[in-house]
């Protein structure tokens, strides 16, 4: 095990009827105006916009909106609120959505206060020095997002996917009610089950690992395995759905990297490059589709982990190969409805090239095996079929 800090600042409020007391906490800290920062109409279909309005007037919490973040958020939007943000002179944001929302709040609370264009913080140019207080609703559990200090947006000019970290972008409270998530549709649930288990996958292949903490990945997998399969079946089973929501909360909140290197992320970078040269591929199907082949082409590299992954997972037995136990990774994802191959996501074997071109732009990357760009091609040609 590796010498570690662990700090997390974020307050989470967790439960029933819990979304109902935004209000309030703004108002004990002092927050008298918000941006209220959101995506499609989702919000206002199933009650969760009319319980927040309610409690910010209730506790005399003025607000200016920007709608319309996308499913991978887009640097113009980002500019765009951080434009309102700053017109009206807002004290703290309110993010409500999912990991897309929250993300853009984060860049949005992080250049508000920036003289340069925040994708800065993106490419390395900047280091975020202060950022607006930033409050979150989750209304879709799967990044791990309100919790942690990390955001991902695409710069639609440059077809770039990145990523920032900072402290100061730590949401000071999150909301998770998670029968706010009743209404989600299937392909959401799943595709945040894949999205969780893969920030858990990304510690748990690391080179340096604790038995304590593989122990306490594979119950979050497991977890969250188990959770999806009865929610897809039954939505507002309470239980399944608050340990669906924990689970994915654990999955990046700083717990699963503790005693780590920092994770591989080998898989996220190669991901990046799919959603952003097609933005309708959502973030956890593409990761369904990149993390076995990552998986098969570093396989000798993880063997041991692979095989004990298998076993313990997904309860195989007798002489487990590494191959088997890709497959049978792939055969849930396939159980759940998600692809497992490039071309089923719609790319042809000619956008390989363009997808290693977009990845490399980050490259080196990884720990296991640091990727350069013949590498990234070859484990796009593993999962194109």
């Amino acid at each position: 095990m590796e010498n570690f800090v662990f700090h997390n600042p974020t307050k989470l409020v967790f439960g029933k009827g819990t979304i109902e007391k935004i209000g309030e906490y703004l108002k004990k800290d002092g927050i008298k105006k918000v941006l209220l920062l959101y995506g499609g109409g989702s919000i206002k279909k199933n009650g969760v916009y009319e319980k927040v309005l309610r409690s910010l007037i209730e506790n005399r919490i003025d607000k200016v909106e920007v709608s319309g973040v996308r499913p991978n958020p887009v640097l113009s939007k980002v500019h765009e609120a951080i434009r309102v943000a700053r017109e009206n002179s807002v004290d703290a944001i309110l993010a409500i959505g999912g990991g897309s929302v929250v993300d853009s709040a984060k860049a949005v609370a992080a250049g508000f206060y920036y003289e340069g264009d925040i994708w800065d913080a993106f490419i390395g140019k900047y280091n975020v020095k202060k950022a607006l207080p930033l409050y979150v609703i989750l209304t879709m559990s799967a990044t791990g997002t309100e919790m942690n200090g990390n955001g991902v947006v695409t710069n639609d000019e440059t077809q770039e996917k990145f990523y920032f970290s900072s402290k100061h972008v730590y949401p000071i409270l999150s909301i998770v009610d998670p029968t706010a998530q009743y209404s989600l549709p299937s392909n959401q649930l799943f595709y945040g089950a894949i999205d969780a288990i893969s920030h858990v996958m990304e510690y748990y292949f690391d080179i340096s690992r604790s038995d304590l903490i593989n122990g306490i990945d594979e119950t979050i997998i497991k977890t969250l395995i188990r959770t999806t399969e009865i929610l897809l079946k039954e939505p507002e089973n309470y239980e399944a759905r608050a340990n669906f929501c924990l689970a994915t909360t654990l999955a990046l909140n700083g717990l699963t990297g503790m005693g780590t290197t920092g994770g591989d992320w080998s898989s996220h970078e190669l991901e990046h490059a799919v959603s952003a040269l097609n933005p309708d591929v959502a973030h956890g199907a593409g990761l369904a589709v990149v993390f076995p082949a990552w998986m098969k082409y570093v396989k000798d590299k993880i063997s041991d982990k692979l095989i004990m992954f298998g076993k313990n997972v997904f309860g195989l037995n007798g002489d487990v190969s590494p191959d088997q136990v890709i497959q049978e990774l792939k055969k849930w994802y396939s159980k759940i409805g998600a692809p497992t191959t490039l071309k089923e996501l719609g790319f042809g074997r000619g956008d390989i090239e363009k997808l290693t071109e977009i990845a490399n732009k980050h490259a080196p990357f990884g720990t296991v095996v640091e990727l350069r760009m013949e590498d990234i091609r070859k484990i796009y040609e593993i999962a194109y079929e």
